[in-house]
């Protein structure tokens, strides 16, 4: 018998709930065909245009965020396009294998893991091929903890004929998404992450620039189809049967957003995602990101020679209270993920790193005790702001 270890959930997504956002889902249910649900729909949909900084509408999917993928691409692309693939971690991937499923002809512009494809390799590839019609890419790449210079990358795409489909499944809400200024043509969001609710829900939004793909776009198409949703948009509903109570938690989280402001929101994540870094750094830890941007709602951190990978998330979990994330497919045993993103602040790095030392002391990594915390807290002195 151990004493009392408190659990909490530091993994790239899903996230901790707020109490204020549990509490709104256990509320009785209703009927989605009514008014009381247009209300609570036309809410989140104003509430999503806040977070995605656009005008214009946000989707919301009864899907994860692979759904929302999927529907970038089958809604705006036709038969035998040709897209530009940046592929550099498991997600980027998936854009590949999406794109392929749809027998579009994919351009892959591919980086080892831990880097990323630069603006003017984009640039170029523009150039090579003239007639591509989408640029695909993650923003946070969540299987390496990068991020991608997305706000260069926009501009580049904007002055072509292409357009840009982003997944911002773990940006949108941790880190600045400009959609309308930036010139982003498609982007893509999951409730389990900044959004701080339970999984199930997707987000996507369409420029002008899109919209005039979606109405040429001969690929097949039908529960993810935005213009059946266009449609509902009229009668404030849903194509199809929504998530009732995660769209009623999704207003509540997107409240407690406002009341922080976005830009708080983002300057919490930026301040967080740096402190463990140090921290992580300060135990004599590399981080597997080795490019220039590091996503701001995970931390990628190479596992020390001599030591199981595997054992680092296992012990963290089961033992010590901190259930993060290992690596992913080739990445197994190679690295471990910590997640920092949504309900998180100060003292969250503390327990994080707490329980990342206590896992490392018995899997006979050897350093200095506290000194992740101190190089922790010394970031967190210096720029958290009250």
């Amino acid at each position: 018998m151990g004493m009392l270890v408190k659990y909490h959930l530091y993994a790239p997504g899903p996230v901790e709930i707020p109490p204020d956002v549990l509490t709104e889902m256990s509320k009785p249910i209703f009927h989605h065909r009514t008014s009381q649900f247009s209300e609570v729909l036309v809410n989140a949909w104003e509430g999503l245009k806040y977070v995605f900084q656009t005008k214009q509408h946000v989707f919301i999917l009864a899907s994860s965020g692979t759904g929302a993928m999927n529907a970038a691409v089958e809604n705006t692309l036709s038969e035998g396009d040709k897209v530009i693939v940046l592929s550099f971690g498991k997600f980027g991937e998936r854009w590949g294998k999406i794109a392929k499923a749809y027998g579009l002809n994919v351009v892959t512009l591919q980086k080892e893991y831990g880097y990323c494809v630069e603006p003017d390799e984009v640039e170029k590839a523009l150039k090579e091929h003239p007639d591509a019609k989408a640029v695909l890419l993650q923003h946070s790449e969540t299987s390496t903890g990068v991020s991608s210079d997305l706000k260069e990358i926009a501009k580049i795409v904007s002055k072509t004929e292409a357009i840009l489909i982003v997944d911002g499944i773990t940006s949108v809400g941790c880190d600045e998404v400009k959609m309308d200024e930036w010139g982003i043509d498609v982007l893509v969001a999951g409730s389990q992450k900044s959004f701080m609710i339970p999984p199930g829900l997707s987000f996507i939004a369409l420029s002008e620039k899109a919209k005039k793909y979606m109405e040429k776009s001969n690929l097949p198409k039908f529960y993810f189809d935005l213009r059946e949703e266009e449609k509902a948009l009229k009668d404030k509903t849903t194509a199809w049967t929504p998530g009732i109570t995660l769209i009623m938690a999704l207003n509540k989280a997107i409240e407690l957003m406002k009341k922080e402001g976005l830009e708080n929101v983002i300057k919490r994540h930026t301040v967080v995602s740096k402190a463990v870094r140090e921290g992580v750094k300060a135990l004599g830890l590399k981080l597997f990101c080795k490019y220039r941007l590091f996503s701001k709602a995970v931390t990628a951190v190479e596992v020390p020679e001599g030591i199981d990978g595997t054992q680092i998330p296992k012990l963290m979990r089961n033992k010590y209270g901190a259930e993060i994330a290992g690596g992913q497919g080739s990445m197994k045993g190679k690295i471990f993920r910590l997640g920092h993103l949504g309900y998180v602040d100060k003292g969250d790095v503390v327990v994080m790193l707490q329980a990342l030392e206590f896992t490392l002391r018995e899997l006979g990594y050897k350093f200095e005790p506290g000194v992740s915390l101190a190089a922790a807290n010394k970031i967190l002195f210096e720029e958290y702001e009250f």
